[in-house]
């Protein structure tokens, strides 16, 4: 995006995350949570992107490696402070820049981009994004004056009982005309609390006659922060029923989807029926009319072709499965390219790791594999092969065959009576 940068805010310390880790490197699905502040950043059209950072600076840095640049805000004194640490990176340049907290992993890059268009369409020394809360406990509120033109954001320390009962509450994201918010961050005055705050800048920019603006998020989930373990769950709800929605709403069925973990950039084919206790990770693309039974545990890599079936107490990883195969129960393949209409017996493994290595079973169309098998890495299995129950298979099977690997079973008559 031309003549745009974003500062993400990721300096603060932590008092309530009770964690050897930063709030904002702890995960929700998979991913931390600055990470996914600075891909919506990044999916929002914004490419040059700084993270202020503090003590935490080793942890940001190992997540977010060289994708941004990092200013180092030495003393924790607010939010007008950090900013005042990024002056030198600001200072020459024009357009806007994007000001956000790190700690909000729910925020969609699409309320990102409005933000950004109306403080451009309207020319605005500032637009900030706000939102309604029915209880806004612990929020800075959004001040506007008889005609709706915002005047300021009051610190919650800071309300009167009056302002106590205002809804409309400030998101901690700003777009800022990069000059406009250097004429005015020097006035930033230290508060109660000893810090100086971002907030500030909305009064300083008004009472000077700029144009500050305002938008209204249209989701209010979407600026929940990230404090402690208890809010880190509660958004990892939240997007799970974001996530689960959109497949259900295109097509996908969703029996229980509380009990039901799909992670981001999953693609599942209409008709597909999802069963309780499923875990589904990024990345996997899963077909039509495909039936994935309960507590199953789909992982990264996979591709499952339409009419699949996994089905319960099944684990499957970076495992191709061709159209119509079954891999009905208790069984787990791993490293695996399974062809068309296969049937995998019950407690089938997928031996793929020797302790340095991993590698592949390969298994060829209309092949039935029996019930307790292992299938020793590397090998492979033609087509219309039939693998006899209980075998361990480690060598190749052609086409056509029989595969048998066991013991001949004896039994020894009156061996227990002794």
């Amino acid at each position: 995006m031309e003549n745009m940068m974003a500062l993400i805010m990721a300096a603060g310390k932590d008092s309530r995350m009770k964690s050897k880790k930063s709030k904002l490197v702890n995960q929700i699905y998979g991913k931390e949570v600055v990470k996914r502040v600075e891909e919506a950043v990044r999916k929002a059209g914004i490419h040059d992107i700084t993270a202020i950072v503090g003590e935490n600076k080793v942890q940001i840095e190992e997540v977010l490696k060289e994708e941004v640049k990092y200013i180092e805000q030495e003393d924790s004194l607010g939010t007008g402070h950090a900013i005042s640490s990024a002056r030198k990176l600001l200072e020459g340049k024009s357009g806007y820049v994007l000001i956000l907290n790190g700690n909000i992993p729910l925020i969609r890059e699409e309320t990102l981009q409005r933000i950004i268009k109306k403080a451009k369409d309207s020319k605005s020394a500032a637009c900030i994004l706000t939102a309604m809360m029915k209880n806004p406990l612990g929020y800075g509120r959004i001040l506007r004056d008889e005609n709706g033109v915002v005047k300021e954001i009051i610190e919650e320390i800071y309300l009167t009982d009056e302002q106590n009962l205002i809804n409309e509450v400030n998101a901690g994201i700003y777009c800022f005309d990069i000059k406009a918010l250097l004429q005015s961050i020097g006035e930033i005055k230290q508060g109660k609390d000893g810090k100086y705050n971002i907030t500030d800048i909305i009064k300083i920019m008004a009472d000077k006659g700029l144009k500050v603006t305002a938008n209204i998020a249209e989701d209010n989930t979407e600026i929940f922060s990230v404090t402690d373990k208890v809010s880190l769950e509660m958004l990892t709800r939240l997007l799970r029923i974001r996530i689960n929605t959109f497949h259900m709403r295109n097509g996908v069925t969703i029996e229980d989807m509380n009990t039901t973990y799909i992670y981001d950039n999953v693609k599942i084919g209409v008709d597909t029926v999802i069963r309780p206790n499923t875990t589904i990770k990024s990345g996997v693309v899963i077909g039509e009319d495909c039936d994935i039974g309960p507590n199953a545990y789909i992982r990264e890599g996979c591709v499952l072709a339409d009419k699949v079936k996994v089905g319960s107490f099944v684990e499957i990883k970076k495992a191709d499965i061709g159209y119509g195969s079954k891999v009905p129960h208790l069984s787990y393949m791993g490293d695996c390219k399974i062809g068309e209409k296969c049937n995998i017996g019950c407690g089938t493994i997928t031996c793929n790791y020797d302790g340095f290595n991993k590698s592949k079973t390969i298994i060829g169309d209309h092949s039935f594999i029996g019930s307790n098998t292992n299938l020793v890495a590397p090998v492979t299995l033609g087509n219309n092969v039939f693998v006899a129950a209980g075998s361990t298979i480690t060598d190749d099977v052609e086409d056509d065959s029989l595969a048998i690997a066991r013991q001949r079973q004896v039994n020894k008559k009156d061996w227990n009576k002794k």
